[in-house]
């Protein structure tokens, strides 16, 4: 694990957490506990008239100061060809020259790259290379319109580049749809190894990228399914997922029409939460949420941001920050999988932070081995409560999903559940995260699947953010989770960003060891709460599928707004 991040204040951060375009409200990113960013790096606005050009007001040096002075790491994206430099279509065209040696002036990529390591090198290591080369060249969104093997020339002539000028540069794959093209990773790498010169440079890249949208169980199962590929090629590389959310279509903020993945504020909330903890249950290296805020958004695009246009907070603005304050210092994260329930242990270094959430749309009782007399119940709201262990357990009930999407029902659990223990570790013989649920479902040892991931030490916990008092639109609030207890709830309480000097479209590092192999292999069960186990679930994950393919279109678009 990469060392700790520190903010202004001398808190350390877990460098785990990060948030796409951070710098659009530093300060907002500060309180949030963001440790890392990634900043779209674009060559046609970089050089937009010659290779001669540099056009510095497209990435300030103001962004990168102010990232630097509260301990937040900047990740560029290199993406979008110059019209001038390709023979090909503007923006996703094959540069000029890239077949030509890494050294020849010609190689108009190499060229750009030398260039923007010597100027941003010192303040930026980690270079993704362009943008979801998996989505077809005949599907709108397309980011890459070569071939799949222009695409690892594009990333060999970038890697050499990147490392004539800054050794400890760190090349990321570039980020994954994964639903676009199941196989494009396995294929690529498939293709690379015939590279007699791959194996001695770690196939030219360091980390591979995910990028993981609306469904909260695909995120285990996608990052496995990475994991497998890599494998059978002989490969370990770290795992980042740089882009997760699930955009809301019901913020009365900012009105919404689409004609699926019905997301509520409260949802995009759940979503964060339960997919960082899937995450880490995964063993993602990092995790980033896309994104800080909603820059420049037209009327009627997709809302992904934590902060709306006019900087004022979605839920999950707090959603995120409970993440960087009890997800904070995970060195070992499990994942309890069960039919109408799903848990995720964090062990901390300080503390072990359960994170719990239903599956389907009925509520669940849940009862739950104590790992200490006492411990704080928080809502995803932020609404906390300190409750005791009773007979050894606690019992908690869990608020039944939302369940509104016409096809797959509950593609996100129910409102989140974090239960904190500190000081302690997990009594022998009691498995960290073990459950026992008393729902109308009996359950066996064979209900769930159970996995565990060790990850190196990290930063200790940040503490809370404290959110403005500024009264925003929301939804009614979560109730905080009912507990067996006789304790009294406790509630939580409840800078603008720097103007971009040219266009600049909106988007999408040392290599650590591979955490160990979780034991069980996901299967299409990972994605849809009950899994196709029945003709009727086979029928289901056809039609997903088949839906996932139909609303691309419309994904490509927006999700760049």
């Amino acid at each position: 694990m990469p060392p700790a991040s520190v903010a202004a204040d001398g808190i350390p951060r877990d460098p785990r957490f990060g948030a796409v375009e951070a710098f659009r409200d530093p300060v907002a990113a500060s309180e949030a506990g963001v440790a890392w960013d990634r900043i779209l790096f674009y060559w046609s606005e970089l050089q937009p008239n010659g290779p001669d050009d540099w056009n510095g007001y497209h990435v300030p040096d103001d962004w990168l100061q102010l990232a630097m002075q509260d301990g937040r790491e900047v990740v560029g994206l290199l993406k979008h060809t110059p019209a001038w430099a390709t023979d090909g279509t503007p923006g996703c065209g094959e540069p000029r020259g890239l077949d030509l040696p890494v050294d020849d002036p010609n190689n108009l990529w190499a060229a750009f790259v030398r260039r923007v390591v010597s100027i941003y090198g010192d303040r930026v290591h980690r270079w993704v290379i362009w943008n979801e080369p998996d989505i077809d060249s005949q599907t709108y969104g397309n980011e890459w319109c070569g071939a799949m093997a222009s695409y690892y020339r594009l990333l060999k002539v970038a890697y050499l580049a990147a490392h004539e000028v800054d050794p400890d540069a760190q090349i990321h794959l570039a980020g994954l749809t994964f639903w676009h093209d199941r196989d494009y990773l396995d294929r690529f790498l498939a293709h690379a190894m015939q590279d007699p010169t791959a194996a001695e440079h770690g196939v030219y890249f360091d980390v591979v990228t995910l990028h993981i949208y609306f469904q909260t169980e695909s995120v285990p199962f996608i990052i496995n399914e990475t994991r497998a590929a890599l494998r059978a090629h002989g490969l370990q590389k770290p795992i980042w997922v740089n882009e997760t959310n699930a955009s809301p279509d019901s913020d009365p903020a900012w009105p919404l029409e689409r004609p699926r993945w019905r997301v509520s504020l409260e949802e995009q909330s759940s979503f964060l939460l339960q997919s960082f903890a899937l995450a880490l249950s995964g063993g993602a290296e990092r995790v980033a949420v896309y994104k800080l805020k909603d820059e420049g958004l037209p009327p009627g695009g997709e809302p992904f941001g934590l902060l709306r246009p006019d900087g004022s907070r979605r839920p999950a603005f707090d959603a995120y920050g409970l993440i960087t304050s009890h997800y904070a210092g995970t060195n070992r994260a499990s994942e309890d999988r069960h039919p109408l329930y799903e848990i995720v242990t964090l062990e901390r270094d300080a503390a072990t932070t359960r994170v719990l959430w239903a599956r389907t749309g009925a509520d669940v009782s849940v009862s739950l081995p104590a790992l200490a007399p006492t411990a704080r119940l928080i809502a995803q709201t932020g609404d906390e409560q300190s409750i005791e262990a009773q007979g050894g357990s606690y019992s908690l009930t869990l608020p039944g999903a939302r369940c509104a999407d016409e096809y797959l029902g509950c593609i996100i659990g129910g409102p989140t559940v974090l239960l904190v223990e500190e000081g302690v570790q997990p009594a022998d013989g009691i498995p960290a995260g073990s459950a026992v649920i008393t729902g109308t479902v009996p359950v066996t040892a064979t209900d769930g699947i159970s996995e565990t991931t060790a990850i190196s030490p990290t930063a200790e916990a940040m503490p809370s953010p404290t959110p403005s008092p500024t009264a925003l639109p929301t939804e009614t609030p979560t109730p905080t989770p009912t507990a067996t207890s006789t304790a009294t709830p406790v509630p939580t309480p409840t800078p603008t960003a720097t103007a971009t000097p040219s266009p600049m479209p909106s988007a999408t590092p040392t290599p650590t060891l591979l955490p160990p192999t979780p034991t069980v292999t996901a299967t299409p069960e990972a994605i849809w709460p009950l899994g196709p186990s029945t003709t009727a679930g086979a029928i289901l994950l056809a039609s997903a599928v088949a839906s996932v393919l139909a609303i691309a279109l419309w994904w490509g678009r927006s999700k760049r707004g």
